[in-house]
């Protein structure tokens, strides 16, 4: 615990639903930043900043605390063979002085949904910058999203973000001088407004935007920090200890932005992902406290959703809802993430295998149910008979392709919205800008603002739905399958490497096929494609021909799959990677699928090779890597390349 944390209640803290609101906190000692990223974004580092992560800054050994105990946890269910289960009614939620059922009872004080929130119909998701790119290109990507009609945009700052060089920091400062109106960012606007009504002229036979300065008033700005699993690359405790990327994210965005968007009459709201545990979610909780606490604003002024991206997560949401209950507004559902934290969770169970990854839908087996649970849990009510927000899922298809491929893909995409109205979501993600008009007349039709309130059976919490949490059903596992896998996993380390973390991607063998659409794919994607694949070779998964999934023809299917990445034109692989970040992307795929202990996250290999391009260095990391994780579980995660600029 933080040493706020560790204090023990007396006059010096207040009393805030529940929870242990510090007044203050003695200043800790200060962090350290990478000399280069400190010069270049002098107006990111203020110094009121830099006291914000000092104040955050004990937290972050509380979050490696947490991280530890998550490690421990996962290698203990593995070896006593032990299923994730529901926590006792009669314990109480760590950090707060909440039980088990009084959360799941609704007996605590939720959070107001602010008006800005209320409808959310469409939101859309991506990064505010892009590699490589000057200001003045990279922050056409928020004119975009602010000028695409969603109700919202999560400017993301993890999945869908690259990390190269200074990327997220290129994010930061986007945001703000978009948050803040400047001139820059205004002129980007207009031009882009032009270019985007050309395509509607064309796609939808009008345009979408008739005021452009009006237009960008529409959209809530939404920000999602990195999880509590990562470290920052620009910062670090003095000692070279890893420094939390949540509290960097959380602290560089609402700090810089904060006064402005509520001159606005914005609300400052976040997301938050890979929270496994209501002990994960009340740190969340203490630290947004804190730094309410430090720039003067009332508890709960911050809003967050959760992203339900983790199976221990469905074991605990309306914990979750609690620990954070001055916060939260709404869980988001996904697929990808969710998928690899199942796999994952039971990758020690022999029998638990699953089919091709594209049989796996949110109608499918476990997915249903984890749906399920996530729209009874939101329309639970609090203590004041509040509700919460329920975001559906992402539509990563693009109308960009053949006239057939793209009237089939958006069919698909409408379809999969209208299924998702119908179960009882408030709205959606999209992952491109063109598919808002595509996927929002869904909600227009129905016109309700959000589904609030809609009645559903009370969670229960027996055997039999512990059980339907991890429930497997009959679906194809085949050679194509096996190779989908390898082609869009070694594809997506390599464009990782890049700087691109959220790339269109298909199948190698679809290049040049314009009736397949390519999918924006984002980190997500890596995880659970090489995670799919360890399962199937690990636990000696028959493919449907009457194959073994073994060592000799992973062997074969991926020698295969890279010579055809080798082959592809500079569209769909480009040819300066051919010889730098491709090669890496497949030490880490074979090295990763191969090793009999199952990787943890293989965000952590793909990090610790951020700008190597040099394969034997990259060998010995990813060697260095396995040999920590397995002598006792300690995951390299810091930036090696800290102290070289």
């Amino acid at each position: 615990m933080s040493p706020a944390a560790r204090q023990p209640r007396s006059e010096g803290w207040a009393r805030w639903g529940g929870f242990d609101y510090p007044d203050a906190m003695s200043r800790p000692a200060a962090v350290e930043l990478r000399r280069a990223a400190a010069q270049e974004f002098a107006e990111l580092y203020s110094p009121r900043v830099l006291d914000a992560l000092a104040a955050l800054a004990p937290f972050n050994k509380d979050r490696l605390a947490v991280m530890n105990a998550r490690t421990r946890c996962r290698s203990e269910r593995a070896r006593e063979g032990r299923r994730i289960e529901f926590l006792h009614p009669g314990s109480t939620i760590p950090r707060t002085t909440i039980t088990v059922g009084d959360a799941r009872d609704g007996n605590f004080v939720g959070s107001e949904i602010p008006k800005d929130l209320e409808r959310q119909w469409i939101q859309g998701t991506g990064p505010a910058t892009r590699p490589r790119a000057s200001v003045e290109k990279s922050i056409r990507n928020v004119a975009y999203a602010l000028l695409s009609g969603a109700d919202g945009w999560m400017f993301d700052g993890e999945d869908a973000l690259g990390q190269v060089e200074t990327m997220s920091l290129e994010n930061q400062r986007n945001l703000k001088l978009a948050v803040d109106k400047s001139d820059l960012y205004l002129g980007a606007a207009e031009g882009v407004s032009a270019e985007m009504n050309a395509w509607a002229d064309g796609f939808f036979g009008k345009p979408i935007i008739d005021d452009w300065r009006a237009q960008l008033d529409f959209t809530t700005k939404i920000f999602r920090a990195r999880g509590l699993h990562l470290d920052d690359r620009h910062v670090r405790e003095k000692d070279g200890t890893g420094f939390s990327a949540s509290i960097a994210d959380m602290v560089l965005y609402v700090v810089n932005n904060h006064e402005r968007l509520q001159q606005d009459g914005s609300s400052i709201v976040l997301y938050l992902p890979k929270i496994q545990t209501a002990e994960e979610a009340a740190l969340w909780n203490d630290m947004l406290l804190e730094l309410e606490r430090f720039l003067g604003l009332a508890a709960g002024t911050i809003k967050v959703y959760v992203l339900v991206e983790q199976v221990e997560a469905s074991f605990q949401l309306m914990e979750i809802r609690a620990a954070l209950s001055p916060h939260f507004v709404g869980f988001n559902t996904g697929r990808w993430d969710y998928i690899n934290s199942v796999a994952d969770a039971m990758a020690w169970e022999p029998g638990f295998v699953h089919p091709n990854i594209d049989a796996i839908a949110m109608t499918y087996g476990y997915m249903r149910t984890y749906e399920d649970r996530v729209r009874r849990a939101v329309n639970t009510p609090d203590r004041d008979g509040r509700f919460a927000l329920w975001q559906g899922g992402m539509e990563p298809n693009i109308p960009v392709g053949s006239a057939a491929g793209v009237e089939a893909g958006m069919t698909k995409a409408v379809g999969g919205a209208e299924r998702e109205q119908r179960e009882g979501a408030s709205g959606k993600w999209v992952a491109h800008w063109k598919m808002v008009h595509i996927v929002r007349p869904v909600w227009e039709k129905v016109g309700d603002a959000n589904q609030l309130g809609r009645e559903f059976p009370r969670l229960t919490y027996t055997q039999e739905d512990a059980d339907a949490l991890v429930l497997l059903e009959p679906a194809p596992r085949n050679d194509r399958g096996a190779r989908d896998l390898i082609s869009v996993g070694l594809q997506y380390g390599n464009a990782f490497a890049r700087g691109f973390q959220a790339a269109a991607l298909k199948p190698a063998d679809f290049f040049g096929d314009d009736d397949v659409l390519y999918l924006m794919e984002d980190m997500a994607t890596g995880e659970i494609r090489l995670s799919i694949l360890w399962e199937w070779l690990h636990k000696g998964a028959v493919l449907d021909e009457g194959k073994a999934f073994d060592s000799d023809l992973f062997a074969q299917f991926l020698s295969e799959e890279y010579g055809k990445l080798l082959a592809a034109s500079n569209r769909d692989v480009h040819d300066d990677s051919k010889g730098t970040t491709l090669p890496i992307s497949r030490e880490i795929v074979e090295a990763y699928v191969l090793n009999e202990l199952k990787g943890p996250w293989l965000i952590d290999l793909l990090n610790l090779n951020l700008e190597n391009h040099d394969l034997d260095e990259a060998r010995a990391r990813i060697a260095e890597y396995f040999e920590a994780f397995g002598r006792d579980g300690t995951r390299i995660t810091e930036n090696r390349d800290f102290g070289h600029s």
